[in-house]
């Protein structure tokens, strides 16, 4: 059974200049090319060290390149969209300075711990930002594929999903990320926290623990993590970093089982990264009297820059109006950052005692 399937994000009908605060990887790697694709208009750029910004500016055409946010806030047009890049410790002194009323995206994650998290919260609500995080992955095509025919209603009712993360993840490349005391949660598995929470909610509870690799310094490398939503629906995390044995168990998947058929999507992003490999996106709808088929269906785009787009196009979107859900807004997010503080609690207290 072949169905053509909608997974690429609606563009917004105005233009609107985005001033980009921060230069880091990320930027380079995924904003940038992603509001390449898009043809989205980058009216400037911001860093602390302004070699870097210059640098990006140069390869990506950015016409203004300014030495303080104040400036860059002094010198942008009426609509202007700020995309925050920046580490979670500078939002709130950022997010200050910016326009009441900005239409404004942050970075993942919404501050490095949940007390932080509703710091911004109130911030965003008191200064009435149109104000989402980025967490993209909802928006890279294999997910918004399978949320397609799921919404459909093409694989019955869902009642499994899971994400099994089994690789060798170069931490080392993220100097500012690997010495965080709440690492492997925090900065990776959050997005699939949230990802779940996108298809099914915010669980009753959470069961979980993150775990150490013994002969390496990071503070977590590990991790399983349980969503509650009920007696039939399971929602599972699994992650593991440290599998350097070669490629040939390395996994990187998201599951989708429902009453009628299955969706899995292979992340290739994050194998072999940031090389990576390409996406495998599958999935198979049980017709009464026949035999499963699993059809392959390959789609444009991935992870990493596409799903940039989905997140910056939605903000516009609302922002000019033209859609009144902003699926990442910091109202949404607050939940998911709820859901990863109940995971380290969970994590710290430990299981039932076996008698």
């Amino acid at each position: 059974m072949s169905i053509e399937i909608k997974y690429k994000p609606e563009l917004p009908e105005k233009k609107q200049p985005i001033i980009i605060i921060g230069a880091g990887g990320i930027v380079a790697d995924a904003h940038l090319p992603a509001y390449k694709i898009a043809g989205f208009e980058v009216f400037g750029i911001v860093n602390r060290t302004k070699e870097r910004a210059q640098k990006l500016a140069g390869a990506f055409g950015i016409p203004n390149v300014f030495n303080t946010v104040a400036e860059a806030v002094l010198a942008a047009p009426e609509n202007a969209v700020y995309d925050l890049t920046i580490m979670p410790e500078q939002y709130v002194e950022t997010l200050k300075q910016l326009p009441d009323g900005s239409a404004v995206l942050i970075q993942k994650p919404m501050g490095d711990d949940f007390a932080q998290a509703n710091e911004i919260l109130e911030l965003c609500r008191s200064k009435h930002f149109k104000a989402a995080i980025n967490f993209q992955l909802r928006f890279a095509p294999f997910v918004s594929a399978a949320k397609y025919l799921i919404d459909k209603g093409l694989i019955g009712e869902l009642y499994d999903m899971e994400v099994r993360v089994t690789i060798k993840t170069p931490w080392e490349i993220f100097p500012h990320v690997i010495i965080h005391p709440r690492l492997e949660i925090q900065y990776h598995s959050i997005h699939y926290v949230d990802l779940i929470r996108s298809f099914l909610g915010n669980p009753e509870s959470v069961l979980a623990k993150t775990l150490k690799h013994p002969a390496k310094k990071l503070s977590s490398s590990r991790s399983t993590i349980l969503m509650d939503y009920g007696d039939t629906m399971h929602a599972v995390i699994n992650t593991n970093h440290d599998h350097d044995f070669g490629p040939d168990h390395q996994e990187s998947y998201i599951k989708w089982e429902g009453t009628k058929g299955a969706i899995v999507a292979k992340i290739g992003l994050l194998m072999d990264y940031p090389h990576g490999v390409p996406d495998v996106f599958e999935y198979c709808i049980v017709e009464d009297g026949k035999s499963p088929e699993w059809q392959t269906v390959k789609l444009a785009g991935s992870w990493f820059p596409e799903a940039f787009i989905g997140t910056m196009a939605n903000l516009m979107r609302y922002n000019e109006g033209a859609t009144d859900v902003l699926h990442t807004s910091v109202e949404d997010v607050i939940q998911t950052m709820a859901v990863v503080e109940s995971a380290y609690q969970s994590s710290d207290i430990g299981g039932v005692k076996v008698r």
